[in-house]
């Protein structure tokens, strides 16, 4: 794989936390990294980072094994000239198996913020008013905050959690139950409904990802898009 650059401009932000889920297993990718995947001549995660690091006090990588984010964060504090600095860091899943929903748990248990924006690592197009359409709803009594698209479905790879949802989701690990929104009868949550979805990410560009190859040439393409005049964009 040729080395994805990572040009990390880290700013200070609220007090709240991000976390971006880059150990997945990747399986229909053939287990390749997905997070430092070529996208227009960034990785994926160089395109999160750019949405990410101005908004929040610290972003956590979320991963099974170390490597190769470990390098990536090694640094742990990346000087600012403007703010001094924030903090990138890797946090590592110690837990049995491998799903969204250790990785939500090992990003809550290791944040040093109440709340925590929580990505994927395939999803480069992640729009800024979305994050802060979220950002705005929250409010310090919720635990889940996130979006609700037209077709009803919720979107929790892309939403605000609470430290408070720690007990609830370990009880549902140890009955090996993953699927996220399980817990949530048990929490107090909060949606962004689909009309201010929709206001904040007209096209739902947020949620376009890399989870097969041909979905990794769609993005390519979308990303292209970007570059052309407005009568040759699709």
């Amino acid at each position: 794989m040729s080395e994805m650059r990572h040009n990390i401009r880290l700013c200070s932000g609220p007090e709240l936390s991000a976390a971006i889920l880059v150990g997945g297993a990747a399986t229909r990718m053939g287990g390749v990294a997905k997070a430092l995947l070529d996208v227009d001549g960034r990785s994926i995660l160089d395109w999160l980072l750019a949405v990410l690091v101005p908004r929040f006090a610290e972003v956590l990588l979320v991963a099974k094994e170390a490597q190769p984010y470990g390098d990536i964060c090694a640094a742990g504090h990346v000087p600012n000239p403007v703010t001094g600095g924030a903090t990138l860091r890797l946090a590592q899943d110690a837990l049995p198996g491998r799903s969204s929903l250790t990785g939500i748990h090992t990003a809550l248990a290791n944040a040093s913020t109440e709340h925590v924006f929580i990505t994927a690592c395939d999803t480069p197009f992640l729009r800024p008013a979305l994050v802060e359409a979220l950002q705005a709803r929250l409010r310090p009594e919720d635990d889940v905050v996130l979006p609700q698209k037209p077709d009803g479905y919720f979107e929790p790879l892309c939403a605000f959690y609470s430290r408070r949802c720690l007990p609830h989701i370990e009880k549902q690990l140890a009955r090996d139950d993953h699927k996220i929104i399980r817990f949530f009868p048990k929490v107090r949550v909060n949606l962004l409904p689909p009309e201010a979805l929709l206001a904040a990410d007209p096209a739902l560009l947020s949620f376009q990802n890399a989870n097969t190859p041909d979905e990794l040439r769609s993005l390519r393409q979308t990303a292209a898009s970007f570059r052309r005049p407005p009568q040759e964009a699709p």
